[in-house]
């Protein structure tokens, strides 16, 4: 079989940002320095651009991202990675970016790390043609258009699972970053990097939350707490690892509040979610699973399969290999908050959501385990950081020189 040559293989992709010609130029862009002024007008011109956008109002997650790259979002986050007055952070050189296939802007968040950390990247977006991708390459494509400058530093590619063309990005990469199963890194892995090149995976996680039940039935808006929970679970079918696959009640009020959560959450999924059938097909499968695995779970009793609750006798920690989606949670009554190490010892541990007095939760966090990278407000896991996944993405993804 006659192999292509790197130009072939460039021009065989399908580019939404950018062409083969600036693919195959990768290597010769300038590094930039972390936080660039025109790297900022930049982004916050593709924010304006997607704030006034009739077709992206439609997507709550397009919007979160325009505000996230909003001027002033920006400066807050330069301040926060301001380097020391004797040093000085440019971008490594080439960010090859995976992105994941079940997260439709999860590619922009990755893509604008590796911009604000002054990298010249090329990003595989998911195959799936999702339209929240569609229109922010369109804004991309915009707003090139008036930073020609920053073109060099900007290709969106979509492609099938090719080994070669892994192997040429990667050859070509100071940075690769992963985002996906153990299957993709596996894959990625068998595609060399240069000796002084580094990766950054992000592999599958699980997460959870814990709500004091004093604390739900004092708050006052119920509303607003049901949609910030939608928002974290059901807005991506829990699909994405900050989605809380463990639901955990602590405090001495437990059955009230949870009568009144769930009753309100069910009101809220009635009006703004479709369940496929599919889904429900899989939810229940999964219960008969764990029915037959694990004596003692039991199945809480609903009106209907949009909201699935698996009542747990006792938190364990094989349960973290068998989490559902649309709707599917794990449920446990915490009378101790120490019982929380099970899950949190677990390297696949990300987030815990909460709801009450965050102090609480550090015993469980600081037992030893290697989990837990994020403990954050209800409503606020699917929040992008520059820290992720206890990765601080500056650093990583910028070199620092040091002036002495």
């Amino acid at each position: 079989m006659q192999m292509l040559s790197a130009t072939e293989v460039l021009e065989h992709l399908d580019y939404l940002v950018g062409d083969a010609a600036l693919a195959a130029d990768l290597p010769n862009v300038a590094a930039r320095l972390t936080f660039d002024d025109r790297i900022l007008s930049f982004l916050n011109d593709i924010s304006q651009t997607l704030l006034h956008s009739e077709n992206a109002k439609a997507y709550s997650d397009v919007i979160s991202f325009a505000f996230w790259i909003r001027r002033a979002s920006l400066l807050r986050l330069r301040e926060r990675f301001r380097p020391a007055e004797d040093r000085l952070m440019l971008g490594r050189g080439v960010a090859f970016h995976i992105a994941p296939s079940n997260v439709p802007v999860n590619f922009a968040y990755s893509l604008a790390a590796g911009l604000l950390t002054g990298n010249a990247n090329i990003v595989r977006v998911p195959t799936k043609d999702y339209p929240q991708i569609r229109i922010l390459s369109d804004a991309f494509q915009q707003a090139l258009e008036r930073h020609e400058d920053i073109r060099p530093y900007l290709i969106l590619v979509r492609y099938a699972r090719d080994h070669t063309v892994n192997d040429l990005l990667s050859s070509m990469a100071d940075i690769r970053i992963v985002w996906g199963g153990e299957q993709t890194i596996a894959e990625l892995r068998t595609s060399p990097l240069p000796p002084r090149s580094l990766e950054i995976c992000f592999a599958d996680r699980f997460s959870l939350a814990v709500i004091e039940s004093e604390a739900y039935l004092a708050a006052e808006n119920k509303r607003k707490i049901a949609e910030d929970f939608f928002n974290d679970t059901f807005l991506f079918d829990q699909n994405a690892c900050t989605s809380p696959r463990f639901i955990l009640w602590t405090g001495g009020r437990i059955r009230e509040a949870k009568e009144l959560f769930w009753a309100e959450e069910h009101r809220l999924v009635q009006e703004k979610y479709t369940l496929q059938p599919i889904q429900s097909v899989d939810k229940f499968a999964l219960c008969c699973r764990i029915a037959a695995s694990h004596p003692g779970v039991s199945v809480v009793r609903q009106p209907d399969n949009l909201i699935v609750r698996t009542a747990l006798e006792k938190l364990s920690a094989d349960l973290t290999d068998q989490t559902g989606s649309s709707g599917f949670f794990y449920e446990y009554d915490c009378a101790d908050i120490r019982e929380l190490s099970v899950l949190c010892a677990q390297k696949r541990c990300q987030t815990i959501a909460y709801l009450g007095d965050p102090e609480k939760l550090l015993p469980p966090v600081l037992s030893g385990g290697r989990g837990v990278d994020r403990i954050v407000p209800l409503g606020h896991t699917m929040d992008f950081d520059l820290l992720w996944d206890g990765y601080n993405l500056v650093s990583m993804m910028a070199r620092t020189v040091s002036i002495i």
